[in-house]
């Protein structure tokens, strides 16, 4: 049997900075230590796209750094995108949807009422940093869900063997 070539279905561009400036909990890490907000969020993503089969792409803003040729990172099947001196994440989301957004379901996550006006008129949909967070939260609560229901599945099943067994499997555990 052939095997096909299973493309994501969705994309998911997300402002960094916008989604840090709007979320609570990153906010407020912000004003101790940037760059750990922007990891909170680089691996809440990364576990969100592990979960969710989503494509993301997630922009900062580098536009200020002298002489930035911008920088490309793939962190955890997520894309991690420092724009290059004088281009801002919008102008880049703005760039690849003009390129796929007509022919990919591609959505983008800023709460900037402009930025999401041209991103449905380059044939994108948004979704605002609420909305995103939302999305992750319950996303998360399901997965939890299903991790309990698992393991109150496992440890009822391991109920069912004999001692006998059980410490078997113990001393293997120990090797």
């Amino acid at each position: 049997m052939k095997k096909r070539n299973r493309k994501p279905k969705e994309y998911l561009f997300v402002d960094g900075y916008n989604i840090i400036n709007s979320w609570e909990k990153l906010k407020i890490k912000k004003d101790i230590n940037l760059e750990e907000a922007r990891d909170e969020l680089i691996e809440l993503l990364a576990e969100y796209h592990h979960y969710s089969g989503i494509k993301i792409v997630v922009v900062f803003d580098a536009q200020f750094v002298k002489n930035n040729l911008g920088n490309e990172v793939d962190y955890k099947g997520i894309k991690v995108i420092f724009t290059k001196e004088r281009e801002t994440a919008d102008h880049y989301i703005e760039k690849v949807l003009d390129k796929v957004g007509r022919i990919k379901r591609v959505r983008v996550a800023t709460s900037d009422w402009l930025e999401q006006q041209i991103i449905l008129s380059r044939g994108g949909t948004r979704i605002s940093a609420r909305e995103l967070e939302v999305e992750i939260e319950n996303k998360m609560k399901i997965i939890n869900k299903n991790i309990k229901y698992t393991n109150k599945i496992n440890d009822s099943s391991l109920e069912r063997l004999d001692e006998e067994l059980l410490n078997k499997l113990e001393n293997w555990k120990k090797i």
